[in-house]
């Protein structure tokens, strides 16, 4: 699937990089952090029906999918897409979808939650209340919304390289196959995450972990 929101260079970055995805989550510091997280996205999605945006791999949805009861994930990446699919599911009502998290489709069904895992850092600040507001027409009124993401952690995470005049970072990283990226990721305050959804929501709260953050909320 082509995209006219995303650069061409981002698309065949995660197309490459979709084998070796999940390798940043066996880094042995970040563990204690991961447990406890998988535990709170699990119990925040058991009984929903859940919309996912950018799944990647699936890695998130494992967590969550057993106690959903329904979910569609969706991905621009079809190497990633393929990988999610290829896992053993079991009888849930599990359905993927390769679509474009800029201009999801109509879907034929309600969605009573919705989740992203490590997406909102990759949204250029100039795009963050158009996703948004396009996001949240997906869901119906109530639903509860998660999203995760990274904290920047000086010593430990992948040095800015540099920053543009939009206030967006960005990272250079080195896949298995020796090529570099220049990969946009940015690293929001409590504050910053609050303020981005305080018009559309009832609730909204951030829990931070020396490594990750997670942005709750309710859309009214």
């Amino acid at each position: 699937m082509d995209s006219k929101t995303f650069p061409p260079d981002m698309i065949s970055y995660y197309g490459r990089r979709a084998s070796e995805y999940e390798q940043i989550y066996a880094k042995v510091e970040r563990q204690e952090d991961l447990r406890r997280i998988r535990g709170i996205v699990a119990a925040a999605f058991c009984g929903h029906d859940v919309l996912e945006v950018a799944c990647g791999t699936a890695y998130w949805t494992e967590a969550f999918a057993a106690g959903a009861r329904s979910v569609l994930a969706c991905d621009l990446s079809s190497e990633v897409l393929e990988i999610a699919r290829a896992k053993d599911w079991g009888t849930g009502s599990i359905e993927f979808c390769q679509a474009d998290a800029y201009a999801l489709p109509a879907f034929k069904r309600h969605f009573s939650a919705a989740f992203s895992g490590f997406w909102w850092s990759h949204i250029p600040r100039s795009r963050l209340v158009g996703f948004l507001d396009e996001f949240h027409q997906k869901l119906q009124r109530g639903s509860k919304v998660m999203f995760i993401d990274n904290r920047f952690v000086e010593g430990i995470s992948t040095p800015i390289a540099r920053t543009n005049e939009h206030g967006d970072s960005f990272q250079q990283r080195r896949l298995v196959d020796g090529s570099v990226h220049e990969v946009l990721k940015n690293f929001p305050s409590e504050s910053d995450l609050l303020s981005a959804v305080s018009d559309s929501v009832s609730t909204a709260e951030v829990l931070l972990t020396d490594y990750f953050w997670i942005l709750s909320y309710q859309i009214k």
